[in-house]
């Protein structure tokens, strides 16, 4: 039986996309329990934003599993050299490659040092993602709409279509959409279109690569606690996250990486184009 807090002090960073050491409670990255089996054992794996939040619960599993990771990250250079000593000691490789994942030509260069320096890529997790609350679209920006794109979709899109010079059959593509574009969320107008633009890449792709034998799936996260949380809402409206699912309370990273493991693993060999919900039990249609 997990025991994971129901409620949140109030607190606020003041940059995205945050920093997990200032948080209040840290949030719960790995089960003390689980022993990898070698499901991933021999391969590489590209997870962007994947420092803190989400993508540190997917690689420390992912090295758990016997992976070697490339960890794609902005600039949250203490977040991520405490991930990478994690993953370490679990006797993989872990390379940081900090950057813009906005920029194609940061996304080819981080896919390129992957193969260079890991000799390889076998699993792509595309996790990097923005957001920012507004009341009204009339308050959202074209720099802001621009950048959310950049960072939610466009980053997507630029590394996998890189990856794929590289990736082999067997290969798996994992992008993290959101709960957003199937129930809606009036606060985040454009982050929600980016991961309905996500939804859409992912069961696209799925069928382009189904030939060269590359899988493409996706996770729906519902309010997970991340570093995105505290640095993107108001103290109030922290102190009430998470309360509105069904479960009453916020997700942990770590509950997802059970869904990233399978989607990465010759286990979900029969599943591409697909979305897993992650959302302490609220009902969505696809």
């Amino acid at each position: 039986m997990t025991n994971y807090p129901n409620e949140l002090p109030g607190q606020i960073q003041n940059r995205q996309p945050g920093i997990e050491s200032e948080m209040n409670p840290t949030p719960v990255y790995e089960y003390e329990h689980y022993k990898g089996s070698g499901k991933l054992k021999g391969k590489a794996a590209l997870v962007t934003g994947g420092d803190s939040g989400i993508g540190r619960a997917v690689s420390v599993a992912y090295a758990k599993e016997g992976a070697d990771i490339a960890i794609v990250y902005k600039d949250e250079h203490g977040d991520a050299e405490e991930t990478k000593k994690r993953i370490e000691q679990e006797g993989v490789k872990c390379l940081l490659i900090p950057g813009d994942v906005g920029e194609e030509e940061f996304c080819n260069e981080a896919v390129e040092k992957t193969v260079k320096e890991l000799g390889g890529l076998d699993i792509l997790v595309n996790n990097a993602g923005e957001q920012h609350p507004k009341d009204s679209i009339k308050e959202i920006s074209s720099e802001q709409l621009h950048r959310t794109f950049k960072t939610n979709f466009y980053s997507q899109f630029y590394l996998t279509k890189k990856a794929i010079d590289y990736l082999k059959p067997g290969s798996t593509i994992i992008n993290t959409t959101s709960i957003n574009p199937y129930v809606g969320n009036p606060k985040l107008i454009d982050y929600t279109v980016t991961k309905g633009a996500i939804n859409a890449f992912t069961r696209t792709m799925a069928q382009a690569l189904a030939s060269d034998g590359i899988r493409v799936n996706a996770v729906a996260p519902g309010p997970i606690w991340t570093p995105l949380i505290p640095s993107t809402f108001s103290e109030e409206t922290v102190a009430q996250f998470g309360k509105n699912a069904p479960l009453g309370r916020p997700g942990q990273p770590v509950e997802l990486v059970g869904s990233y493991v399978l989607l990465a693993s010759d286990e979900s060999s029969y599943m591409t184009g697909q979305t897993l919900h992650v959302n302490g039990g609220s009902f969505v249609t696809t």
